[in-house]
């Protein structure tokens, strides 16, 4: 569906809804698919949201509402009666479930689960029983195991007959008398398998598996590298307890891009949409990291400071202060978010960073010295006299960025900590406080001025 086709879409609604024309609006909104009907919600105001969901044909409903983003679902959530909310809840995938239960309010996660039927509040509780982020929070305990000496026909059948949901049916998986994981099988291999043939004899052994306490972004790496459509996911016995399939993946890996890209921003976590986001809502994400660079870049004018006789001897050093530290800022900012990109894929690891820094000192140095030339022949028309201290500050302002940028986030990665933190704001402020201190240390030197 192109963008302008889901314009035309809400466009329409809205009409109805503003024209008052709400049988109109409900045979309307029921004509769409599915994920068409989530992009007219996403584009409606929360009124004009709740009155079109409502209109919602019952199996509609719920398909879209499991495909809604977690903050629209809660908005959605509290214009119902508690009956009402129960009832989306209860029929939602245990995963679904879970990842909307862990972004409301935990007074309201907790009455909502007590309503819940035992089958599904023992599912729920299974899965929040997990930490946050890992395989077991984000798997569903909604699969389909069989027994390696059943035969075909009797493994279709119990396919046929099951009530788990079809979208986890793609990947079959075959258990002993205790769980323990023997090998899967795909549907597809067993719908033209022989009818007489057993369930061992086509099951594949080499498996992929996921513990429930691996990394979420690790397990979605996997399904990506394996190039699966679900991947099992055991306990340290070995014991299946459930699956994750490429529908979670996506929402994974959606999650955790947005969560980096905050970060590289020096913005604080937050998952609500920002179109709606309050004024005051979106300062209070954005201010603390600002006051801590704030602070952190006194430590600049401290260094200014410090060589006020160098700045009035030489008035002109001024004039290409903010040109080379930018360079630094800029050439930092470069090394980080490439090296973020590559730790989060798993391209490069810790003991990857000695022949890394020799790399970058290489990369770096290069692209100093191409710098240098450009800066030297804007110092040539403009201040001759400092033409040799700023080619010899761009050329260590570059490496010096460059190696806080390519360092930091493996500084951070030892110490189990996200490198998405190495931000650039972060990287760019460390770079100026040591530009200014290259810089006008070479130029003290170079002048001798004591």
């Amino acid at each position: 569906m192109t963008v302008e086709q889901i314009q035309q879409n809400v466009d329409f609604i809205k009409y109805l809804y503003e024209n008052k024309d709400m049988r109109g609006l409900k045979d309307a909104i029921n004509t769409y698919e599915a994920i068409e009907v989530v992009h007219i919600l996403e584009e409606l105001s929360p009124e004009e949201r709740v009155i079109a969901y409502r209109f919602l044909q019952k199996d509609l409903a719920l398909e879209v509402f499991e495909q809604l983003d977690p903050e629209l679902q809660e908005q959605l959530l509290n214009s119902f009666s508690e009956v009402q909310a129960v009832k989306i809840i209860e029929e939602m995938e245990t995963d679904d479930r879970v990842r909307l239960l862990d972004e409301l309010p935990a007074t309201v996660a907790e009455r909502l689960v007590t309503k819940l039927s035992y089958e599904e509040r023992m599912k729920t509780a299974l899965l929040r029983g997990y930490e946050q982020e890992t395989a077991g929070r984000v798997m569903t305990p909604d699969y389909l195991s069989l027994k390696k000496n059943m035969t075909v026909n009797e493994a279709i059948e119990r396919v046929r007959t099951s009530d788990v949901d079809r979208d986890n049916l793609n990947t079959l998986y075959v258990t002993d008398a205790s769980r323990v994981l023997l090998g899967i099988v795909d549907l597809q291999d067993l719908v033209i398998a022989k009818p007489d043939q057993t369930v061992g004899e086509i099951m594949n052994e080499d498996i992929v598996y996921a513990m429930t306490d691996h990394d979420q972004e690790m397990v979605a790496r996997m399904l990506q590298e394996h190039d699966l459509i679900a991947i099992p996911v055991v306990d340290r016995e070995r014991r299946l307890v459930g699956a994750i399939t490429i529908d979670d993946v996506v929402d994974i890996l959606e999650e955790e891009a947005t969560e980096d890209f905050h970060k590289i921003g020096a913005v604080g976590k937050f998952k609500i949409n920002f179109r709606e986001a309050r004024i005051s809502f979106l300062v209070a994400k954005r201010i603390p990291w600002l006051l801590v660079l704030v602070f952190m870049n006194i430590f600049s004018g401290a260094g200014i400071a410090y060589f006020e006789n160098t700045i009035e001897a030489v008035v002109a050093l001024v004039f290409f202060l903010p040109l080379l530290i930018d360079s630094g800022g800029n050439a930092g900012s470069q090394s980080a978010t490439m090296m973020v990109r590559a730790l989060a894929t798993g391209d490069v690891v810790f003991r990857d960073w000695f022949k890394l820094l020799f790399k970058e000192i290489g990369v770096a140095f290069s692209m100093g010295l191409i710098m240098a030339l450009g800066v030297a022949l804007i110092a040539s028309f403009r201040a001759p006299e400092v033409l040799m201290i700023v080619s010899i500050t761009m050329t260590l302002i570059v490496v010096v960025g460059s190696l806080i940028g390519m360092s930091l986030p493996f500084v951070l990665s030892r110490f189990n900590m996200d490198p998405a933190a190495a931000s650039g704001p972060l990287v760019t402020s460390l770079a100026d406080i040591a530009g200014v201190l290259i810089y006008f240390s070479i130029a003290t030197w170079y002048l001798g001025i004591g």
